[in-house]
């Protein structure tokens, strides 16, 4: 089957922002104005389409990235919306990895807040273009261009004013067009009312005309072309502007700013041309890289139905009707139902069973995906988030995605006895659908730990357990993922002989640990002649400390931030072997570690609490009294915002805490920040007495 639209007129993108911005309330919109639902679902109401989960309609969030597709004018336009709170950021990850282009939200009275900081920040990571949205310009206290300075003092973005606003607050009525200098007034908040294109009225029209010429001056700025034509004529034509604007975005010189109130029902429509105008194709993006199996060399792929097929699972979900469901980006080529796929990092072969175009829960099937495609595949046994799926005659793995450790666990136990078999289930499927969840035996109590990125995360969870998967479980209080670490330097000679199955094993080897910086992790160094012992013996001793690294002396976390450094070993030629090295290294690295000064690492979170003004010094103090470290307090038109650096232990039930002190009208966001030594009584809980050996 031909191709029914050109890639030029594809566009993937994503919605991002902090929670309660009004993300899936744009979307909603979106949805209504081209045409793919008929009423228009509210957050609020616990009815909108992108928000499908019980969870999310019943807690007013965006917990998972629904995928959907609609057109606008003569473009197709692949939507993921994205979550805004950062317990869920694995999903906003996932979801830009694998995006063209992206609308950045931002709640035009917080401005920037701490979450828009992390999606701005992945988006940079994965280049990704984009464009602003200020909402709820009829907000009391909604200012436009103190939101475009955050954007760039807070965010170093390259943000332009393609619009102003006309009024504010209860008085926002619509937006100027600084592109082709017209306003555009909506006269009612109604839905399906459609938007008045007028001349700027005269009290404008001076602001207008300077805000023109400061977006002029940044279009020409950065398209020599541009800058000769605006240097011989002092201006430049709605079409050049349009022309040098979509340039400077897509190589992120500039991200044009828009505003509007989208619960109102205004300037969405003027964002649906933005994202048209402004937002790339996938052959804008260019060809994807990646490389082949078991090689670092470097191979790209075209974005063109003509190159081999290759595409990257980027979210799997159980769905109640069809099974597991993987969805895919296609990157290049074309796959039909019913064939076969090359799942390159396992080397397995996948079978296209049935392809789905989602809108949010709801799906349509089709016969074949195509280069820039999002769609859900029925059928795949055994991929994982990030995995490669490719023409088997032509294998290419493309870059993974990166995921936060899980900073909280809790213990997790069957109701039931009935349940025991369900829950290790329900788990598997789970940890396959979330990479920041993670499951583990403690070694010592043989209980289940589940782990993740926060309370809510793992509530979420757990509740996804008891109504999808029909488990009930018991679980515990939540509990600090510590790790450990050391302080000092040791060497140890370790000399190994055991008599195992009739046979001698022998191995001699002299280690080196010390402390590495943070962020680290384990590194592994050998400082041995060349011809000391063979290469996989040296590899058997690197396999050795990086197993036994999963769990620490003091009380049993995982290692981090220290150096390895093998610096001499002996063998014999009929006794020693891989497996000798092997455990070896295991044994004597666990003694060198404890002659090193092992520590307890905890995890520090970066807290943003927005209160009034009156709660302000009871916020303070508390936070003080939890060991936080205050980092700054600045002022907002209709609030107080402290920013500190706390460690995790003092942070939970921490929302009670504020609803009692600010009398329920104050709210914080918390993210990860770094592993740091955690303090004396805390080590003390961990004293050398009590040093584990594996």
């Amino acid at each position: 089957m031909a191709r029914t639209m050109s890639l030029e007129h594809i566009r993937n993108i994503g919605i991002m922002a902090h929670i309660d911005a009004g993300k899936t309330t744009i979307t909603e919109r979106i949805l209504y104005y081209t045409g793919v639902s008929h009423k228009i679902g509210e957050v609020h109401y616990g009815t909108a389409t992108m928000d499908w989960m019980e969870q999310e309609q019943e807690r007013g969030i965006t917990i998972t990235s629904a995928a959907t597709t609609c057109s606008w004018k003569d473009v197709r336009i692949n939507i993921i919306d994205t979550p805004g709170h950062v317990d869920f950021t694995a999903e906003v990850e996932r979801s830009l990895r694998v995006l063209d282009g992206a609308i950045a939200v931002f709640d035009s009275v917080a401005g920037v807040e701490p979450q828009s900081e992390t999606v701005w920040r992945q988006a940079n990571r994965y280049h990704v273009p984009r464009i602003a949205f200020c909402n709820k310009m009829d907000r009391a206290g909604a200012d436009f261009e103190r939101t475009i300075e955050m954007i760039r003092t807070r965010l170093n973005g390259n943000p332009v004013a393609i619009q102003l606003p006309l009024g504010s607050e209860d008085q926002f009525k619509g937006v100027i067009d600084l592109i082709h200098m017209q306003a555009c007034i909506w006269e009612s908040d109604d839905q399906d009312e459609k938007y008045q294109v007028v001349e700027i009225p005269e009290a404008y029209l001076e602001a207008a005309r300077k805000a023109r010429e400061v977006l002029v001056e940044r279009v020409a700025e950065e398209n020599e072309d541009l800058l000769d034509s605006y240097l011989e004529t002092g201006t430049l034509t709605s079409e050049q502007i349009v022309t040098g604007l979509r340039a400077a975005t897509l190589k992120h010189k500039l991200s044009p700013v828009l505003c509007g109130a989208a619960l109102k029902n205004k300037g969405v429509q003027n964002l649906l041309d933005a994202v048209r105008d402004f937002l790339p194709s996938p052959t804008d993006v260019g060809a994807i890289k990646g490389h082949p199996a078991n090689s670092d060399d470097v191979i790209e792929r075209q974005p063109s139905d003509q190159a081999p097929f290759s595409a990257l699972v980027f979210k799997i979900m159980s769905d109640p009707y069809v099974g597991s469901l993987a969805f895919i980006r296609v990157y290049s080529g074309v796959a039909n139902v019913g064939d076969s796929l090359l799942l390159v990092n396992k080397q397995k072969k996948e079978r296209l069973g049935r392809l789905l175009q989602m809108h949010a829960n709801k799906r349509e099937d089709i016969t074949e995906v195509r280069t820039g495609d999002i769609a859900a595949v029925s059928g795949f046994k055994f991929v994982v988030t990030g995995d490669t799926v490719c023409d088997p005659s032509e294998p290419i793995v493309l870059e993974r995605m990166q995921f936060p450790e899980p900073v909280i666990h809790i213990a997790i136990e069957p109701r039931t006895k009935a349940d025991e078999e369900k829950l290790t289930q329900t788990l598997a499927r789970l940890t396959q659908e979330d990479p920041t969840f993670c499951v583990r035996t403690d070694a010592d109590s043989g209980q289940t730990i589940i782990s993740g990125m926060g309370e809510l995360h793992l509530e979420v969870l757990v509740d996804r357990m008891l109504r999808e998967f029909k488990v009930e479980a018991n679980v515990g209080k939540p509990q600090v993922a510590y790790r450990e670490s050391i302080a000092g330097t040791a060497i140890m000679d370790e000399h190994y002989e055991r008599h195992l199955a009739g046979k001698n094993l022998f191995a001699v080897l002299r280690l080196k640990v010390r402390p590495a910086e943070r962020g680290a992790g384990i590194v592994f160094r050998s400082e041995l002649k060349a011809d000391a012992i063979p290469p996989s013996f040296v590899a058997a001793v690197k396999e050795g400390i990086m197993q036994s690294s999963k769990s620490g002396v003091l009380a049993g976390y995982e290692l981090m931030d220290l150096e390895v450094v093998l610096l001499d070993a002996e063998m014999r030629d009929d006794e020693s072997t891989e497996v000798a090295f092997k455990t070896g290294a295991a044994i004597g690295f666990k003694r060198a570690l404890k002659e090193a000064h092992p520590i307890i690492l905890e995890p520090v979170m970066t807290v943003e609490v927005v209160t009034p003004e009156e709660y302000m010094g009871a916020i303070v103090n508390d936070l003080n009294a939890r060991r936080g470290q205050i980092q700054q307090m600045a002022s907002r038109p209709d609030a107080q915002v402290v920013t500190a650096e706390v460690a995790l232990a003092q942070m939970f039930g921490y929302s009670t805490s504020l609803r009692s002190l600010s009398q329920g009208r104050a709210s914080y966001a918390m993210e990860f920040s770094r592993y740091e030594e955690a303090p004396k009584d805390v080590q003390e809980r961990f004293a050398p007495q009590q040093l584990l050996m594996e």
